[in-house]
Parts: C-alpha cells; sequence; structure tokens
C-alpha cells in the first residue's frame, strides 16, 4: 500500500559524486535541495508517520535523453531523501530503496513511499 507520493526536483549537477566543485559550493547546494525537497513534500501533502520502516522507490525522469548512471542519480538524492526524511519523522536508515530509470524525459524524481 502506497503511503506517500511525492515529486522532487532533479538533483543539481553540483550535488554528483563526479563533480569536482569546491566543499563550501557543495555545502550549500546540499543545503538548498535539502530544502527544496522538504518543501516540495510538505506542499504535496506529506506529513509525519508512525512507522518503524519503509521503502521508497525512486524513479528518475531525466531532464535530457543524455545518458546517466542510476548509481550516481541515487547519490545526487542524498540531500534530498534526508529533506523528505526529515518531513515523514523516519531516518532512511531504516528505509529499504528501489531505482529505476523512466523511459521519457521530465527534470524531476518521483517517489513512492510504502510500509516495509
Amino acid at each position: 500500500m502506497v503511503i506517500a507520493r511525492v515529486t522532487l526536483p532533479w538533483p543539481p549537477k553540483d550535488l554528483s559524486p563526479n563533480a569536482r566543485v569546491h566543499w563550501s559550493r557543495l555545502a550549500k547546494a546540499k543545503k538548498a535541495y535539502r530544502a527544496a525537497c522538504a518543501l516540495q513534500a510538505q506542499v504535496q501533502g506529506v506529513h509525519r508517520l508512525a512507522a518503524a520502516k519503509l521503502h521508497v522507490h525512486l524513479t528518475f525522469y531525466p531532464p535530457t535523453r543524455r545518458a546517466f548512471d542510476l548509481d550516481n542519480a541515487l547519490a545526487r538524492m542524498k540531500s534530498g531523501l534526508d529533506g523528505l526524511a526529515d518531513v515523514l519523522g523516519v531516518d532512511d536508515k531504516h528505509w529499504s530503496l528501489g531505482i529505476e530509470r523512466a523511459g521519457e524525459i521530465g527534470g524531476m524524481v518521483k517517489v513512492e513511499v510504502r510500509h516495509a
């Protein structure tokens, strides 16, 4: 059973593990993306849960048809998922994850949250 569905913005390129950015620029990007994802979750009706474990499924809709690695996309999402965890009230160490690449473009990440 799906508890919540939320659409998050595509993570910025500065958050890629392959990006070589100054630590202060990286820290600002992480903070901004975490806040943006938390705000989007709240706006879309996500609220605190009384759950011990969750399964979170991410579907990546890239902004262009350019190829990308799913493992790098997941790494770019770390601070965004932390923002979602802040809103849900369930630490992400208690999550299981599923990831997939969508066939179309869109520049977003669709997230489904379920009980584990």
